[in-house]
């Protein structure tokens, strides 16, 4: 690699590391990149895939005061986003990727969307009905709003494990409509469910030999980097500006995916 390379690739993972800590989508920073360096496409998202989730480190360092409130949810969506992450996977390396990229811009929009709405709808919806009744006395709306959340989580996990662009919008669109409202409390829990899908995704790239480790060190000095940058400063910020900026991620993210279609 020339030092060009090594720098530019460096910066990317770095900008994508700070993107996926506060909202996700940082893939669409490091995969271009990678394929404007002549990376094969299966090759570069697998690369890609693993040096972001070993930079994940980063993220939970920044935001491990919030760690011990989201703590009782990891039983709830951890087993299902790994069985998730590990079938997205096995369908990138066993499945043809034209059927699947076609739904990817559809979804984003969709979740940012949900997004955006969620503090409208919540109060018609879950609010703190599930947070307040998952601990306590079960009922048949905390039961189906669960449920439905967990089936959703299944298919954003699928998906992490197969491309993961945008995946930490639709956990995060999840998780505002059970009730969630801290939004530095769901990047918490976002950034470890998401960590958990990308390394069963990139432990199974890693065994199918899709890795190219020389560009996979160089970017994981970056993704360490941005995400320990991205998650202690966006707990800097405000509720309503980090909101802003996760839905201002969200549509570019949209735009980029829908251009890269046509």
């Amino acid at each position: 690699m020339s030092p060009f390379e090594i720098f530019a690739l460096m910066l990317s993972a770095c900008a994508a590391g700070m993107i996926n800590a506060v909202a996700g989508g940082g893939t669409l920073v490091t995969f271009p990149v990678l394929i404007l360096f002549g990376v094969p496409p299966v090759i570069a998202n697998a690369t890609s895939t693993l040096s972001l989730v070993v930079g994940t480190a980063g993220s939970i360092y920044g935001f491990r005061r919030n760690i011990a409130e989201v703590r009782p949810w990891f039983k709830t969506f951890i087993p299902i986003s790994l069985v998730g992450g590990w079938l997205g996977s096995f369908l990138l390396t066993h499945g043809k990727e034209s059927t699947f990229s076609h739904l990817v811009p559809y979804l984003v929009l969709f979740a940012t969307l949900l997004f955006m709405l969620q503090g409208v709808v919540r109060r018609s919806v879950a609010h703190q009905v599930v947070l307040e009744g998952m601990h306590s006395k079960s009922s048949s709306q905390v039961r189906f709003h669960l449920i439905g959340a967990m089936i959703f989580q299944f298919f954003v996990s699928i998906y992490g494990g197969y491309f993961g662009a945008g995946i930490g919008i639709l956990m995060l669109a999840t998780l505002g409509f059970l009730g969630f409202s801290d939004i530095h409390k769901m990047n918490t829990l976002k950034n470890v469910i998401g960590s958990l899908i990308n390394l069963v995704a990139a432990i199974w790239f890693t065994a199918s030999g899709l890795i190219n480790w020389p560009i996979m060190g160089v970017m994981t000095v970056g993704a360490v980097t941005g995400y320990y940058l991205g998650a202690t400063y966006s707990q800097k910020l405000s509720q309503e500006m980090a909101r802003y900026l996760i839905t201002a991620i969200g549509l570019v993210i949209t735009v980029v995916m829908f251009w890269k279609l046509h």
